[in-house]
């Protein structure tokens, strides 16, 4: 579609009846991965993973994501959406069964790797969602998606914390729950998703598994030295390299800054949640249409860098009912064995909750709740923004395989990012990594305002830059 074309429909208004299905899919497979995201640093330390080793089960998903993911976005082009995404939603049920059978870490890396490798569930989704939306409303439908996100924070921590707690700290419990949502997706998916990318649409470009798998470096090359998108991929890159050590290091930071349980660490990301539905399902279309993708860029790298820092100069504050005993129970009560068998590894190699002579108080608990108020609100801006200007200036034929690449930056920033962020809190403390993307996030900062400058977009309200060269072939 022509710049012209698409800015004599402007105003085309959001056909909701049209994404409602993407978004009933998108949150029940999310509420799996939510209700698994505040344990699993627990989980894995109840095997007595040390800081650098949480780092590499944090990298283990988006590394096989990595390898997948361009290679299930260019199938989708080839062959539509639909099977694509059962392909990847069957693959996370998978992983979910093996993580509640496992005992011991190398299962809980095995379990990761599986969910990882088939894991293109949200890459595709934003792909059905430009299939079906006029460029203008494009921010809005992303942001309606996102906010699915956000459910599934809010309600998936919820079940994650009343598991834990009717389980007696069993980390087994919220994995086999997570499995019961992505089976629900799977049969949703099923029933309720119809193919967005009609035949006539399709890529007819030759696929071979081989170039799929081997050209996926060379494809973002092409893509990183595109005018139109390059800066974009190269912010999403940083962006993920950051929020990949706070999702890894968020719980153990507070467990070993405040004491505080995986169900308290789970009612923190249900908080993370509610900030996220706000933004992505209500304050994000508005805020683009008003302000333009670009600005939201920028005062979402900021909030994001003060998040970071928040988090980084948290006190040891634990809260005045906090019992150190009672904090090492709870890893001992997760372990993957026979009911009443305690650990067989010294769990405090990996984590170290505070003594109990450490100062009593709220004042930690506060440093953390204003640090995840800005990194969620900072996150969905970013988020939203940077996918919703990269679908503008690319070919519509190519939406799929772009976002495919787009994932595949993500997915290595994801895979780098803890693992670097794991030498850093193994060499200086879990604070390191917070205090590093506070630093990297501003620098950011100053990069994309010097180099995203506007496109066609900002002319002619959502057209794109033209027929940008081509980046997926």
């Amino acid at each position: 579609m022509s710049s012209a074309a698409q800015a004599a429909v402007p105003d085309e208004p959001l056909d909701f009846r049209r994404i409602l299905p993407i978004f009933i899919i998108i949150f029940v497979d999310l509420m799996g991965l939510t209700i698994i995201i505040p344990v699993l640093p627990l989980y894995a330390s109840s095997f007595g993973a040390t800081p650098f080793l949480l780092g590499v089960m944090q990298a283990v998903y988006p590394l096989m994501q990595f390898i997948g993911g361009p290679i299930l976005g260019s199938l989708g082009d080839r062959f539509g959406r639909k099977p694509v995404l059962l392909i990847s939603q069957i693959g996370t049920f998978t992983g979910f069964i093996v993580m509640g059978l496992a005992n011991s870490l190398g299962l809980l890396l095995l379990a990761r790797a599986i969910d990882g490798l088939s894991g293109a569930n949200i890459a595709t989704a934003q792909a059905a969602i430009s299939d079906s939306t006029p460029p203008k409303r494009r921010a809005q439908a992303l942001g309606i998606v996102g906010a699915a996100f956000g459910l599934g924070f809010v309600f998936g921590p919820v079940i994650s914390a009343i598991a834990l707690q009717a389980s007696n700290n069993d980390f087994r419990v919220p994995a086999f729950i997570a499995a019961a949502f992505s089976l629900g997706s799977i049969i949703l998916t099923s029933v309720m998703f119809r193919e967005t990318l009609p035949p006539e649409r399709r890529s007819t470009a030759p696929l071979s598994a081989l170039s799929l798998v081997t050209g996926v470096f060379p494809r973002m090359y092409r893509a990183l030295v595109n005018p139109a998108i390059g800066i974009l991929l190269t912010l999403y890159f940083f962006l993920w390299a950051a929020f990949g050590a706070f999702q890894t290091y968020v719980t153990p930071l507070t467990f070993s800054r405040l004491g505080l349980s995986g169900s308290a660490n789970a009612i923190f990301f249900a908080y993370v949640g509610i900030i996220l539905v706000l933004v992505q399902g209500r304050l994000i279309g508005p805020l683009a249409r008003r302000f333009g993708e670009r600005r939201l860029v920028f005062t979402g790298l900021g909030l994001l860098a003060l998040g970071m820092a928040l988090l980084a100069v948290t006190p040891t504050m634990p809260l005045p009912s906090y019992s150190q005993q009672e904090a090492l129970a709870q890893l001992e009560q997760g372990e993957a064995a026979p009911a009443g068998e305690g650990l067989a590894v010294d769990v405090t190699s990996a984590l170290v909750p505070p003594s109990d002579d450490a100062p009593r108080g709220y004042l930690g608990v506060g440093f953390v709740l204003l640090a995840l108020t800005c990194i969620p609100f900072g996150n969905s801006m970013l988020q939203v923004s940077i996918v919703s200007l990269i679908t503008k200036r690319v070919d519509r034929r190519e939406v799929g395989t772009v976002l495919g690449l787009n994932s595949a930056f993500q997915s290595a920033a994801n895979t780098i990012g803890p693992l670097m962020a794991g030498v850093l809190a193994q060499a200086f403390g879990l604070f390191a990594p917070f205090a590093a993307s506070a630093v990297l996030l501003l620098v950011l900062l100053g990069v994309a305002r010097a180099r995203l400058t506007g496109g066609a977009e900002d002319q002619a309200g959502a057209a794109t830059a033209g027929p940008p060269p081509p980046v997926g072939h």
